[in-house]
């Protein structure tokens, strides 16, 4: 049975997660995906203004956003990543996007190692727009954007007592932390019908040592494709050490 979910009001279909965020996002057909990054992380209220503001001038509406990357000052505990989570649904819900406990944005939120802010913030985020007469063709790529995951599974009642190797930075236990959040990903993705020759971008989240994972894991799997960004940060939840996101998008601007 599909685990995907279309939502025409936003011109895209996604994979069913959590509360706070979908597993990950693929445009629907007629529509592309860009994505903005902030030229500086901006605190998630100005963030969600600038946002509206963004979608209003391209005339397109609140239900077209469908994924953000958000900056936070530190790993949070379980019981505050929760009360956090249930505030930032909240635009969500007024947005028309989040109902009855559904959320169809995928969402990525960690936390730099140095130069964090100072409060939780938007990094950047992605929205569906109508497809660009020149990219309409047979051949137009895929457009999507998968939610960030680390080494524990979503939806359990906590992430401390399903981590992947909790406490192992080794890189014995580092390898198998990245090989869970590797397949995860794939998972994501193959329900979407991409894979990683679709992809535009992947981000690492660590502040480990990556390269002894790159050609083991990252290059022999694919995910070094269009090349792989390492971002010095630590996943939302402490306890966790490796995360993941990916994109396959048909425009990225900074403002």
């Amino acid at each position: 049975m599909s685990n995907v979910t279309m939502f025409s009001e936003g011109g895209y279909r996604y994979v069913n997660g959590v509360f706070q965020y979908s597993c990950g996002v693929a445009a629907l057909p007629g529509f592309a995906i860009e994505r903005v990054r902030f030229f500086r992380p901006i605190p998630l209220a100005a963030g969600f203004v600038a946002i509206e503001s963004h979608l209003r001038g391209l005339g397109r509406p609140t239900t077209s956003f469908c994924g953000c990357e958000l900056r936070s000052p530190e790993p949070f505990s379980e019981a505050g990543f929760r009360a956090f989570n249930e505030v930032y649904v909240g635009t969500l819900a007024r947005w028309g996007l989040y109902r009855d406990g559904i959320n169809p944005v995928a969402r990525s939120n960690v936390c730099p190692e140095f130069n964090a802010p100072g409060e939780p913030s938007f990094y950047a985020f992605s929205y569906t727009v109508p497809l660009d007469a020149r990219l309409s063709r047979p051949d137009q790529r895929a457009s999507f954007v998968i939610a960030g995951s680390a080494e524990s599974p979503e939806g359990k009642s906590n992430y401390r007592d399903h981590i992947i190797r909790l406490g192992d930075t080794t890189p014995a236990g580092l390898l198998e932390k990245a090989r869970w959040v590797l397949g995860e990903h794939e998972r994501r993705m193959g329900e979407l019908g991409v894979g990683w020759a679709d992809t535009t971008g992947v981000h690492v989240y660590t502040v480990h040592d990556i390269h002894p994972l790159m050609t083991p894991e990252l290059v022999r799997r694919g995910a070094a494709e269009s090349g792989i960004s390492w971002q010095f940060c630590r996943p939302p939840v402490v306890d966790l050490e490796f995360e993941m996101d990916m994109r396959g998008v048909s425009r990225e601007y900074v403002i």
